[in-house]
């Protein structure tokens, strides 16, 4: 499972068989909370602010759209985002490149898009509700990543990160988006499930 370069491997272990003599399977999970389909909370960039556990529900359920960033594109900017009709409160995931390979099976990809500084700010004056990307990072492996994740969360808006968009297009959608309640966590593996509107 492709994670952020220096994170450890994931690993599922059964530590308890039924065909070994054992009353239940039970399988233990070890991975960095930033993995896969996941979601970043404000503790995740900024110290002292809201673990995932306070992620509101109401944000993670209701409409979402779906906007398609041209192939071209490596740094989502303001002007890749204006004129696409975002507005406040808005669930804005971007469908980008990155959708269409099937990057969660490769080796860790450095070039992939993602948001800069400038698109971030673009993202938080509107005043979105949330956004999602479709690679492990909302911001460039190379440059402003952090600047970005620090713009969006400390204006309040709630990151999903690794979404596999491959076979979704561009468009309005209904969506659930739920985290594991980890008290204080600065992250969380994320159920994301999009239905055509």
């Amino acid at each position: 499972m492709v994670h952020w370069p220096g994170d450890p491997d994931v690993s599922f272990r059964r530590i308890s068989e039924i065909s070994q003599g054992s009353h239940a399977n039970v399988t233990t999970c070890q991975m960095p909370v930033h993995t896969g389909t996941h979601m970043d909370a404000p503790c995740h960039f900024i110290n002292g602010a809201d673990g995932i556990d306070q992620f509101p529900l109401e944000t993670g359920i209701g409409p979402a759209r779906v906007i398609e960033i041209d192939s071209e594109v490596r740094s989502i900017g303001r002007a890749e985002l204006e004129g696409k009709g975002i507005r406040r409160g808005d669930r804005v995931l971007l469908r980008t490149r990155n959708s269409e390979q099937l990057w969660y099976r490769e080796p860790f990809w450095k070039d992939y898009t993602a948001i800069n500084a400038s698109g971030a700010e673009l993202l938080a004056s509107t005043g979105v509700a949330l956004v999602g990307v479709d690679y492990l990072s909302v911001g460039l492996f190379q440059g402003d990543g952090p600047e970005t994740h620090r713009i969006l969360l400390g204006a309040g808006i709630w990151i999903v990160e690794g979404l596999a968009l491959g076979n979704v297009q561009e468009g309005d959608y209904e969506m659930i988006c739920l985290p594991l309640r980890i008290v204080g966590c600065d992250g969380s593996p994320a159920r994301v499930a999009l239905r055509r509107r």
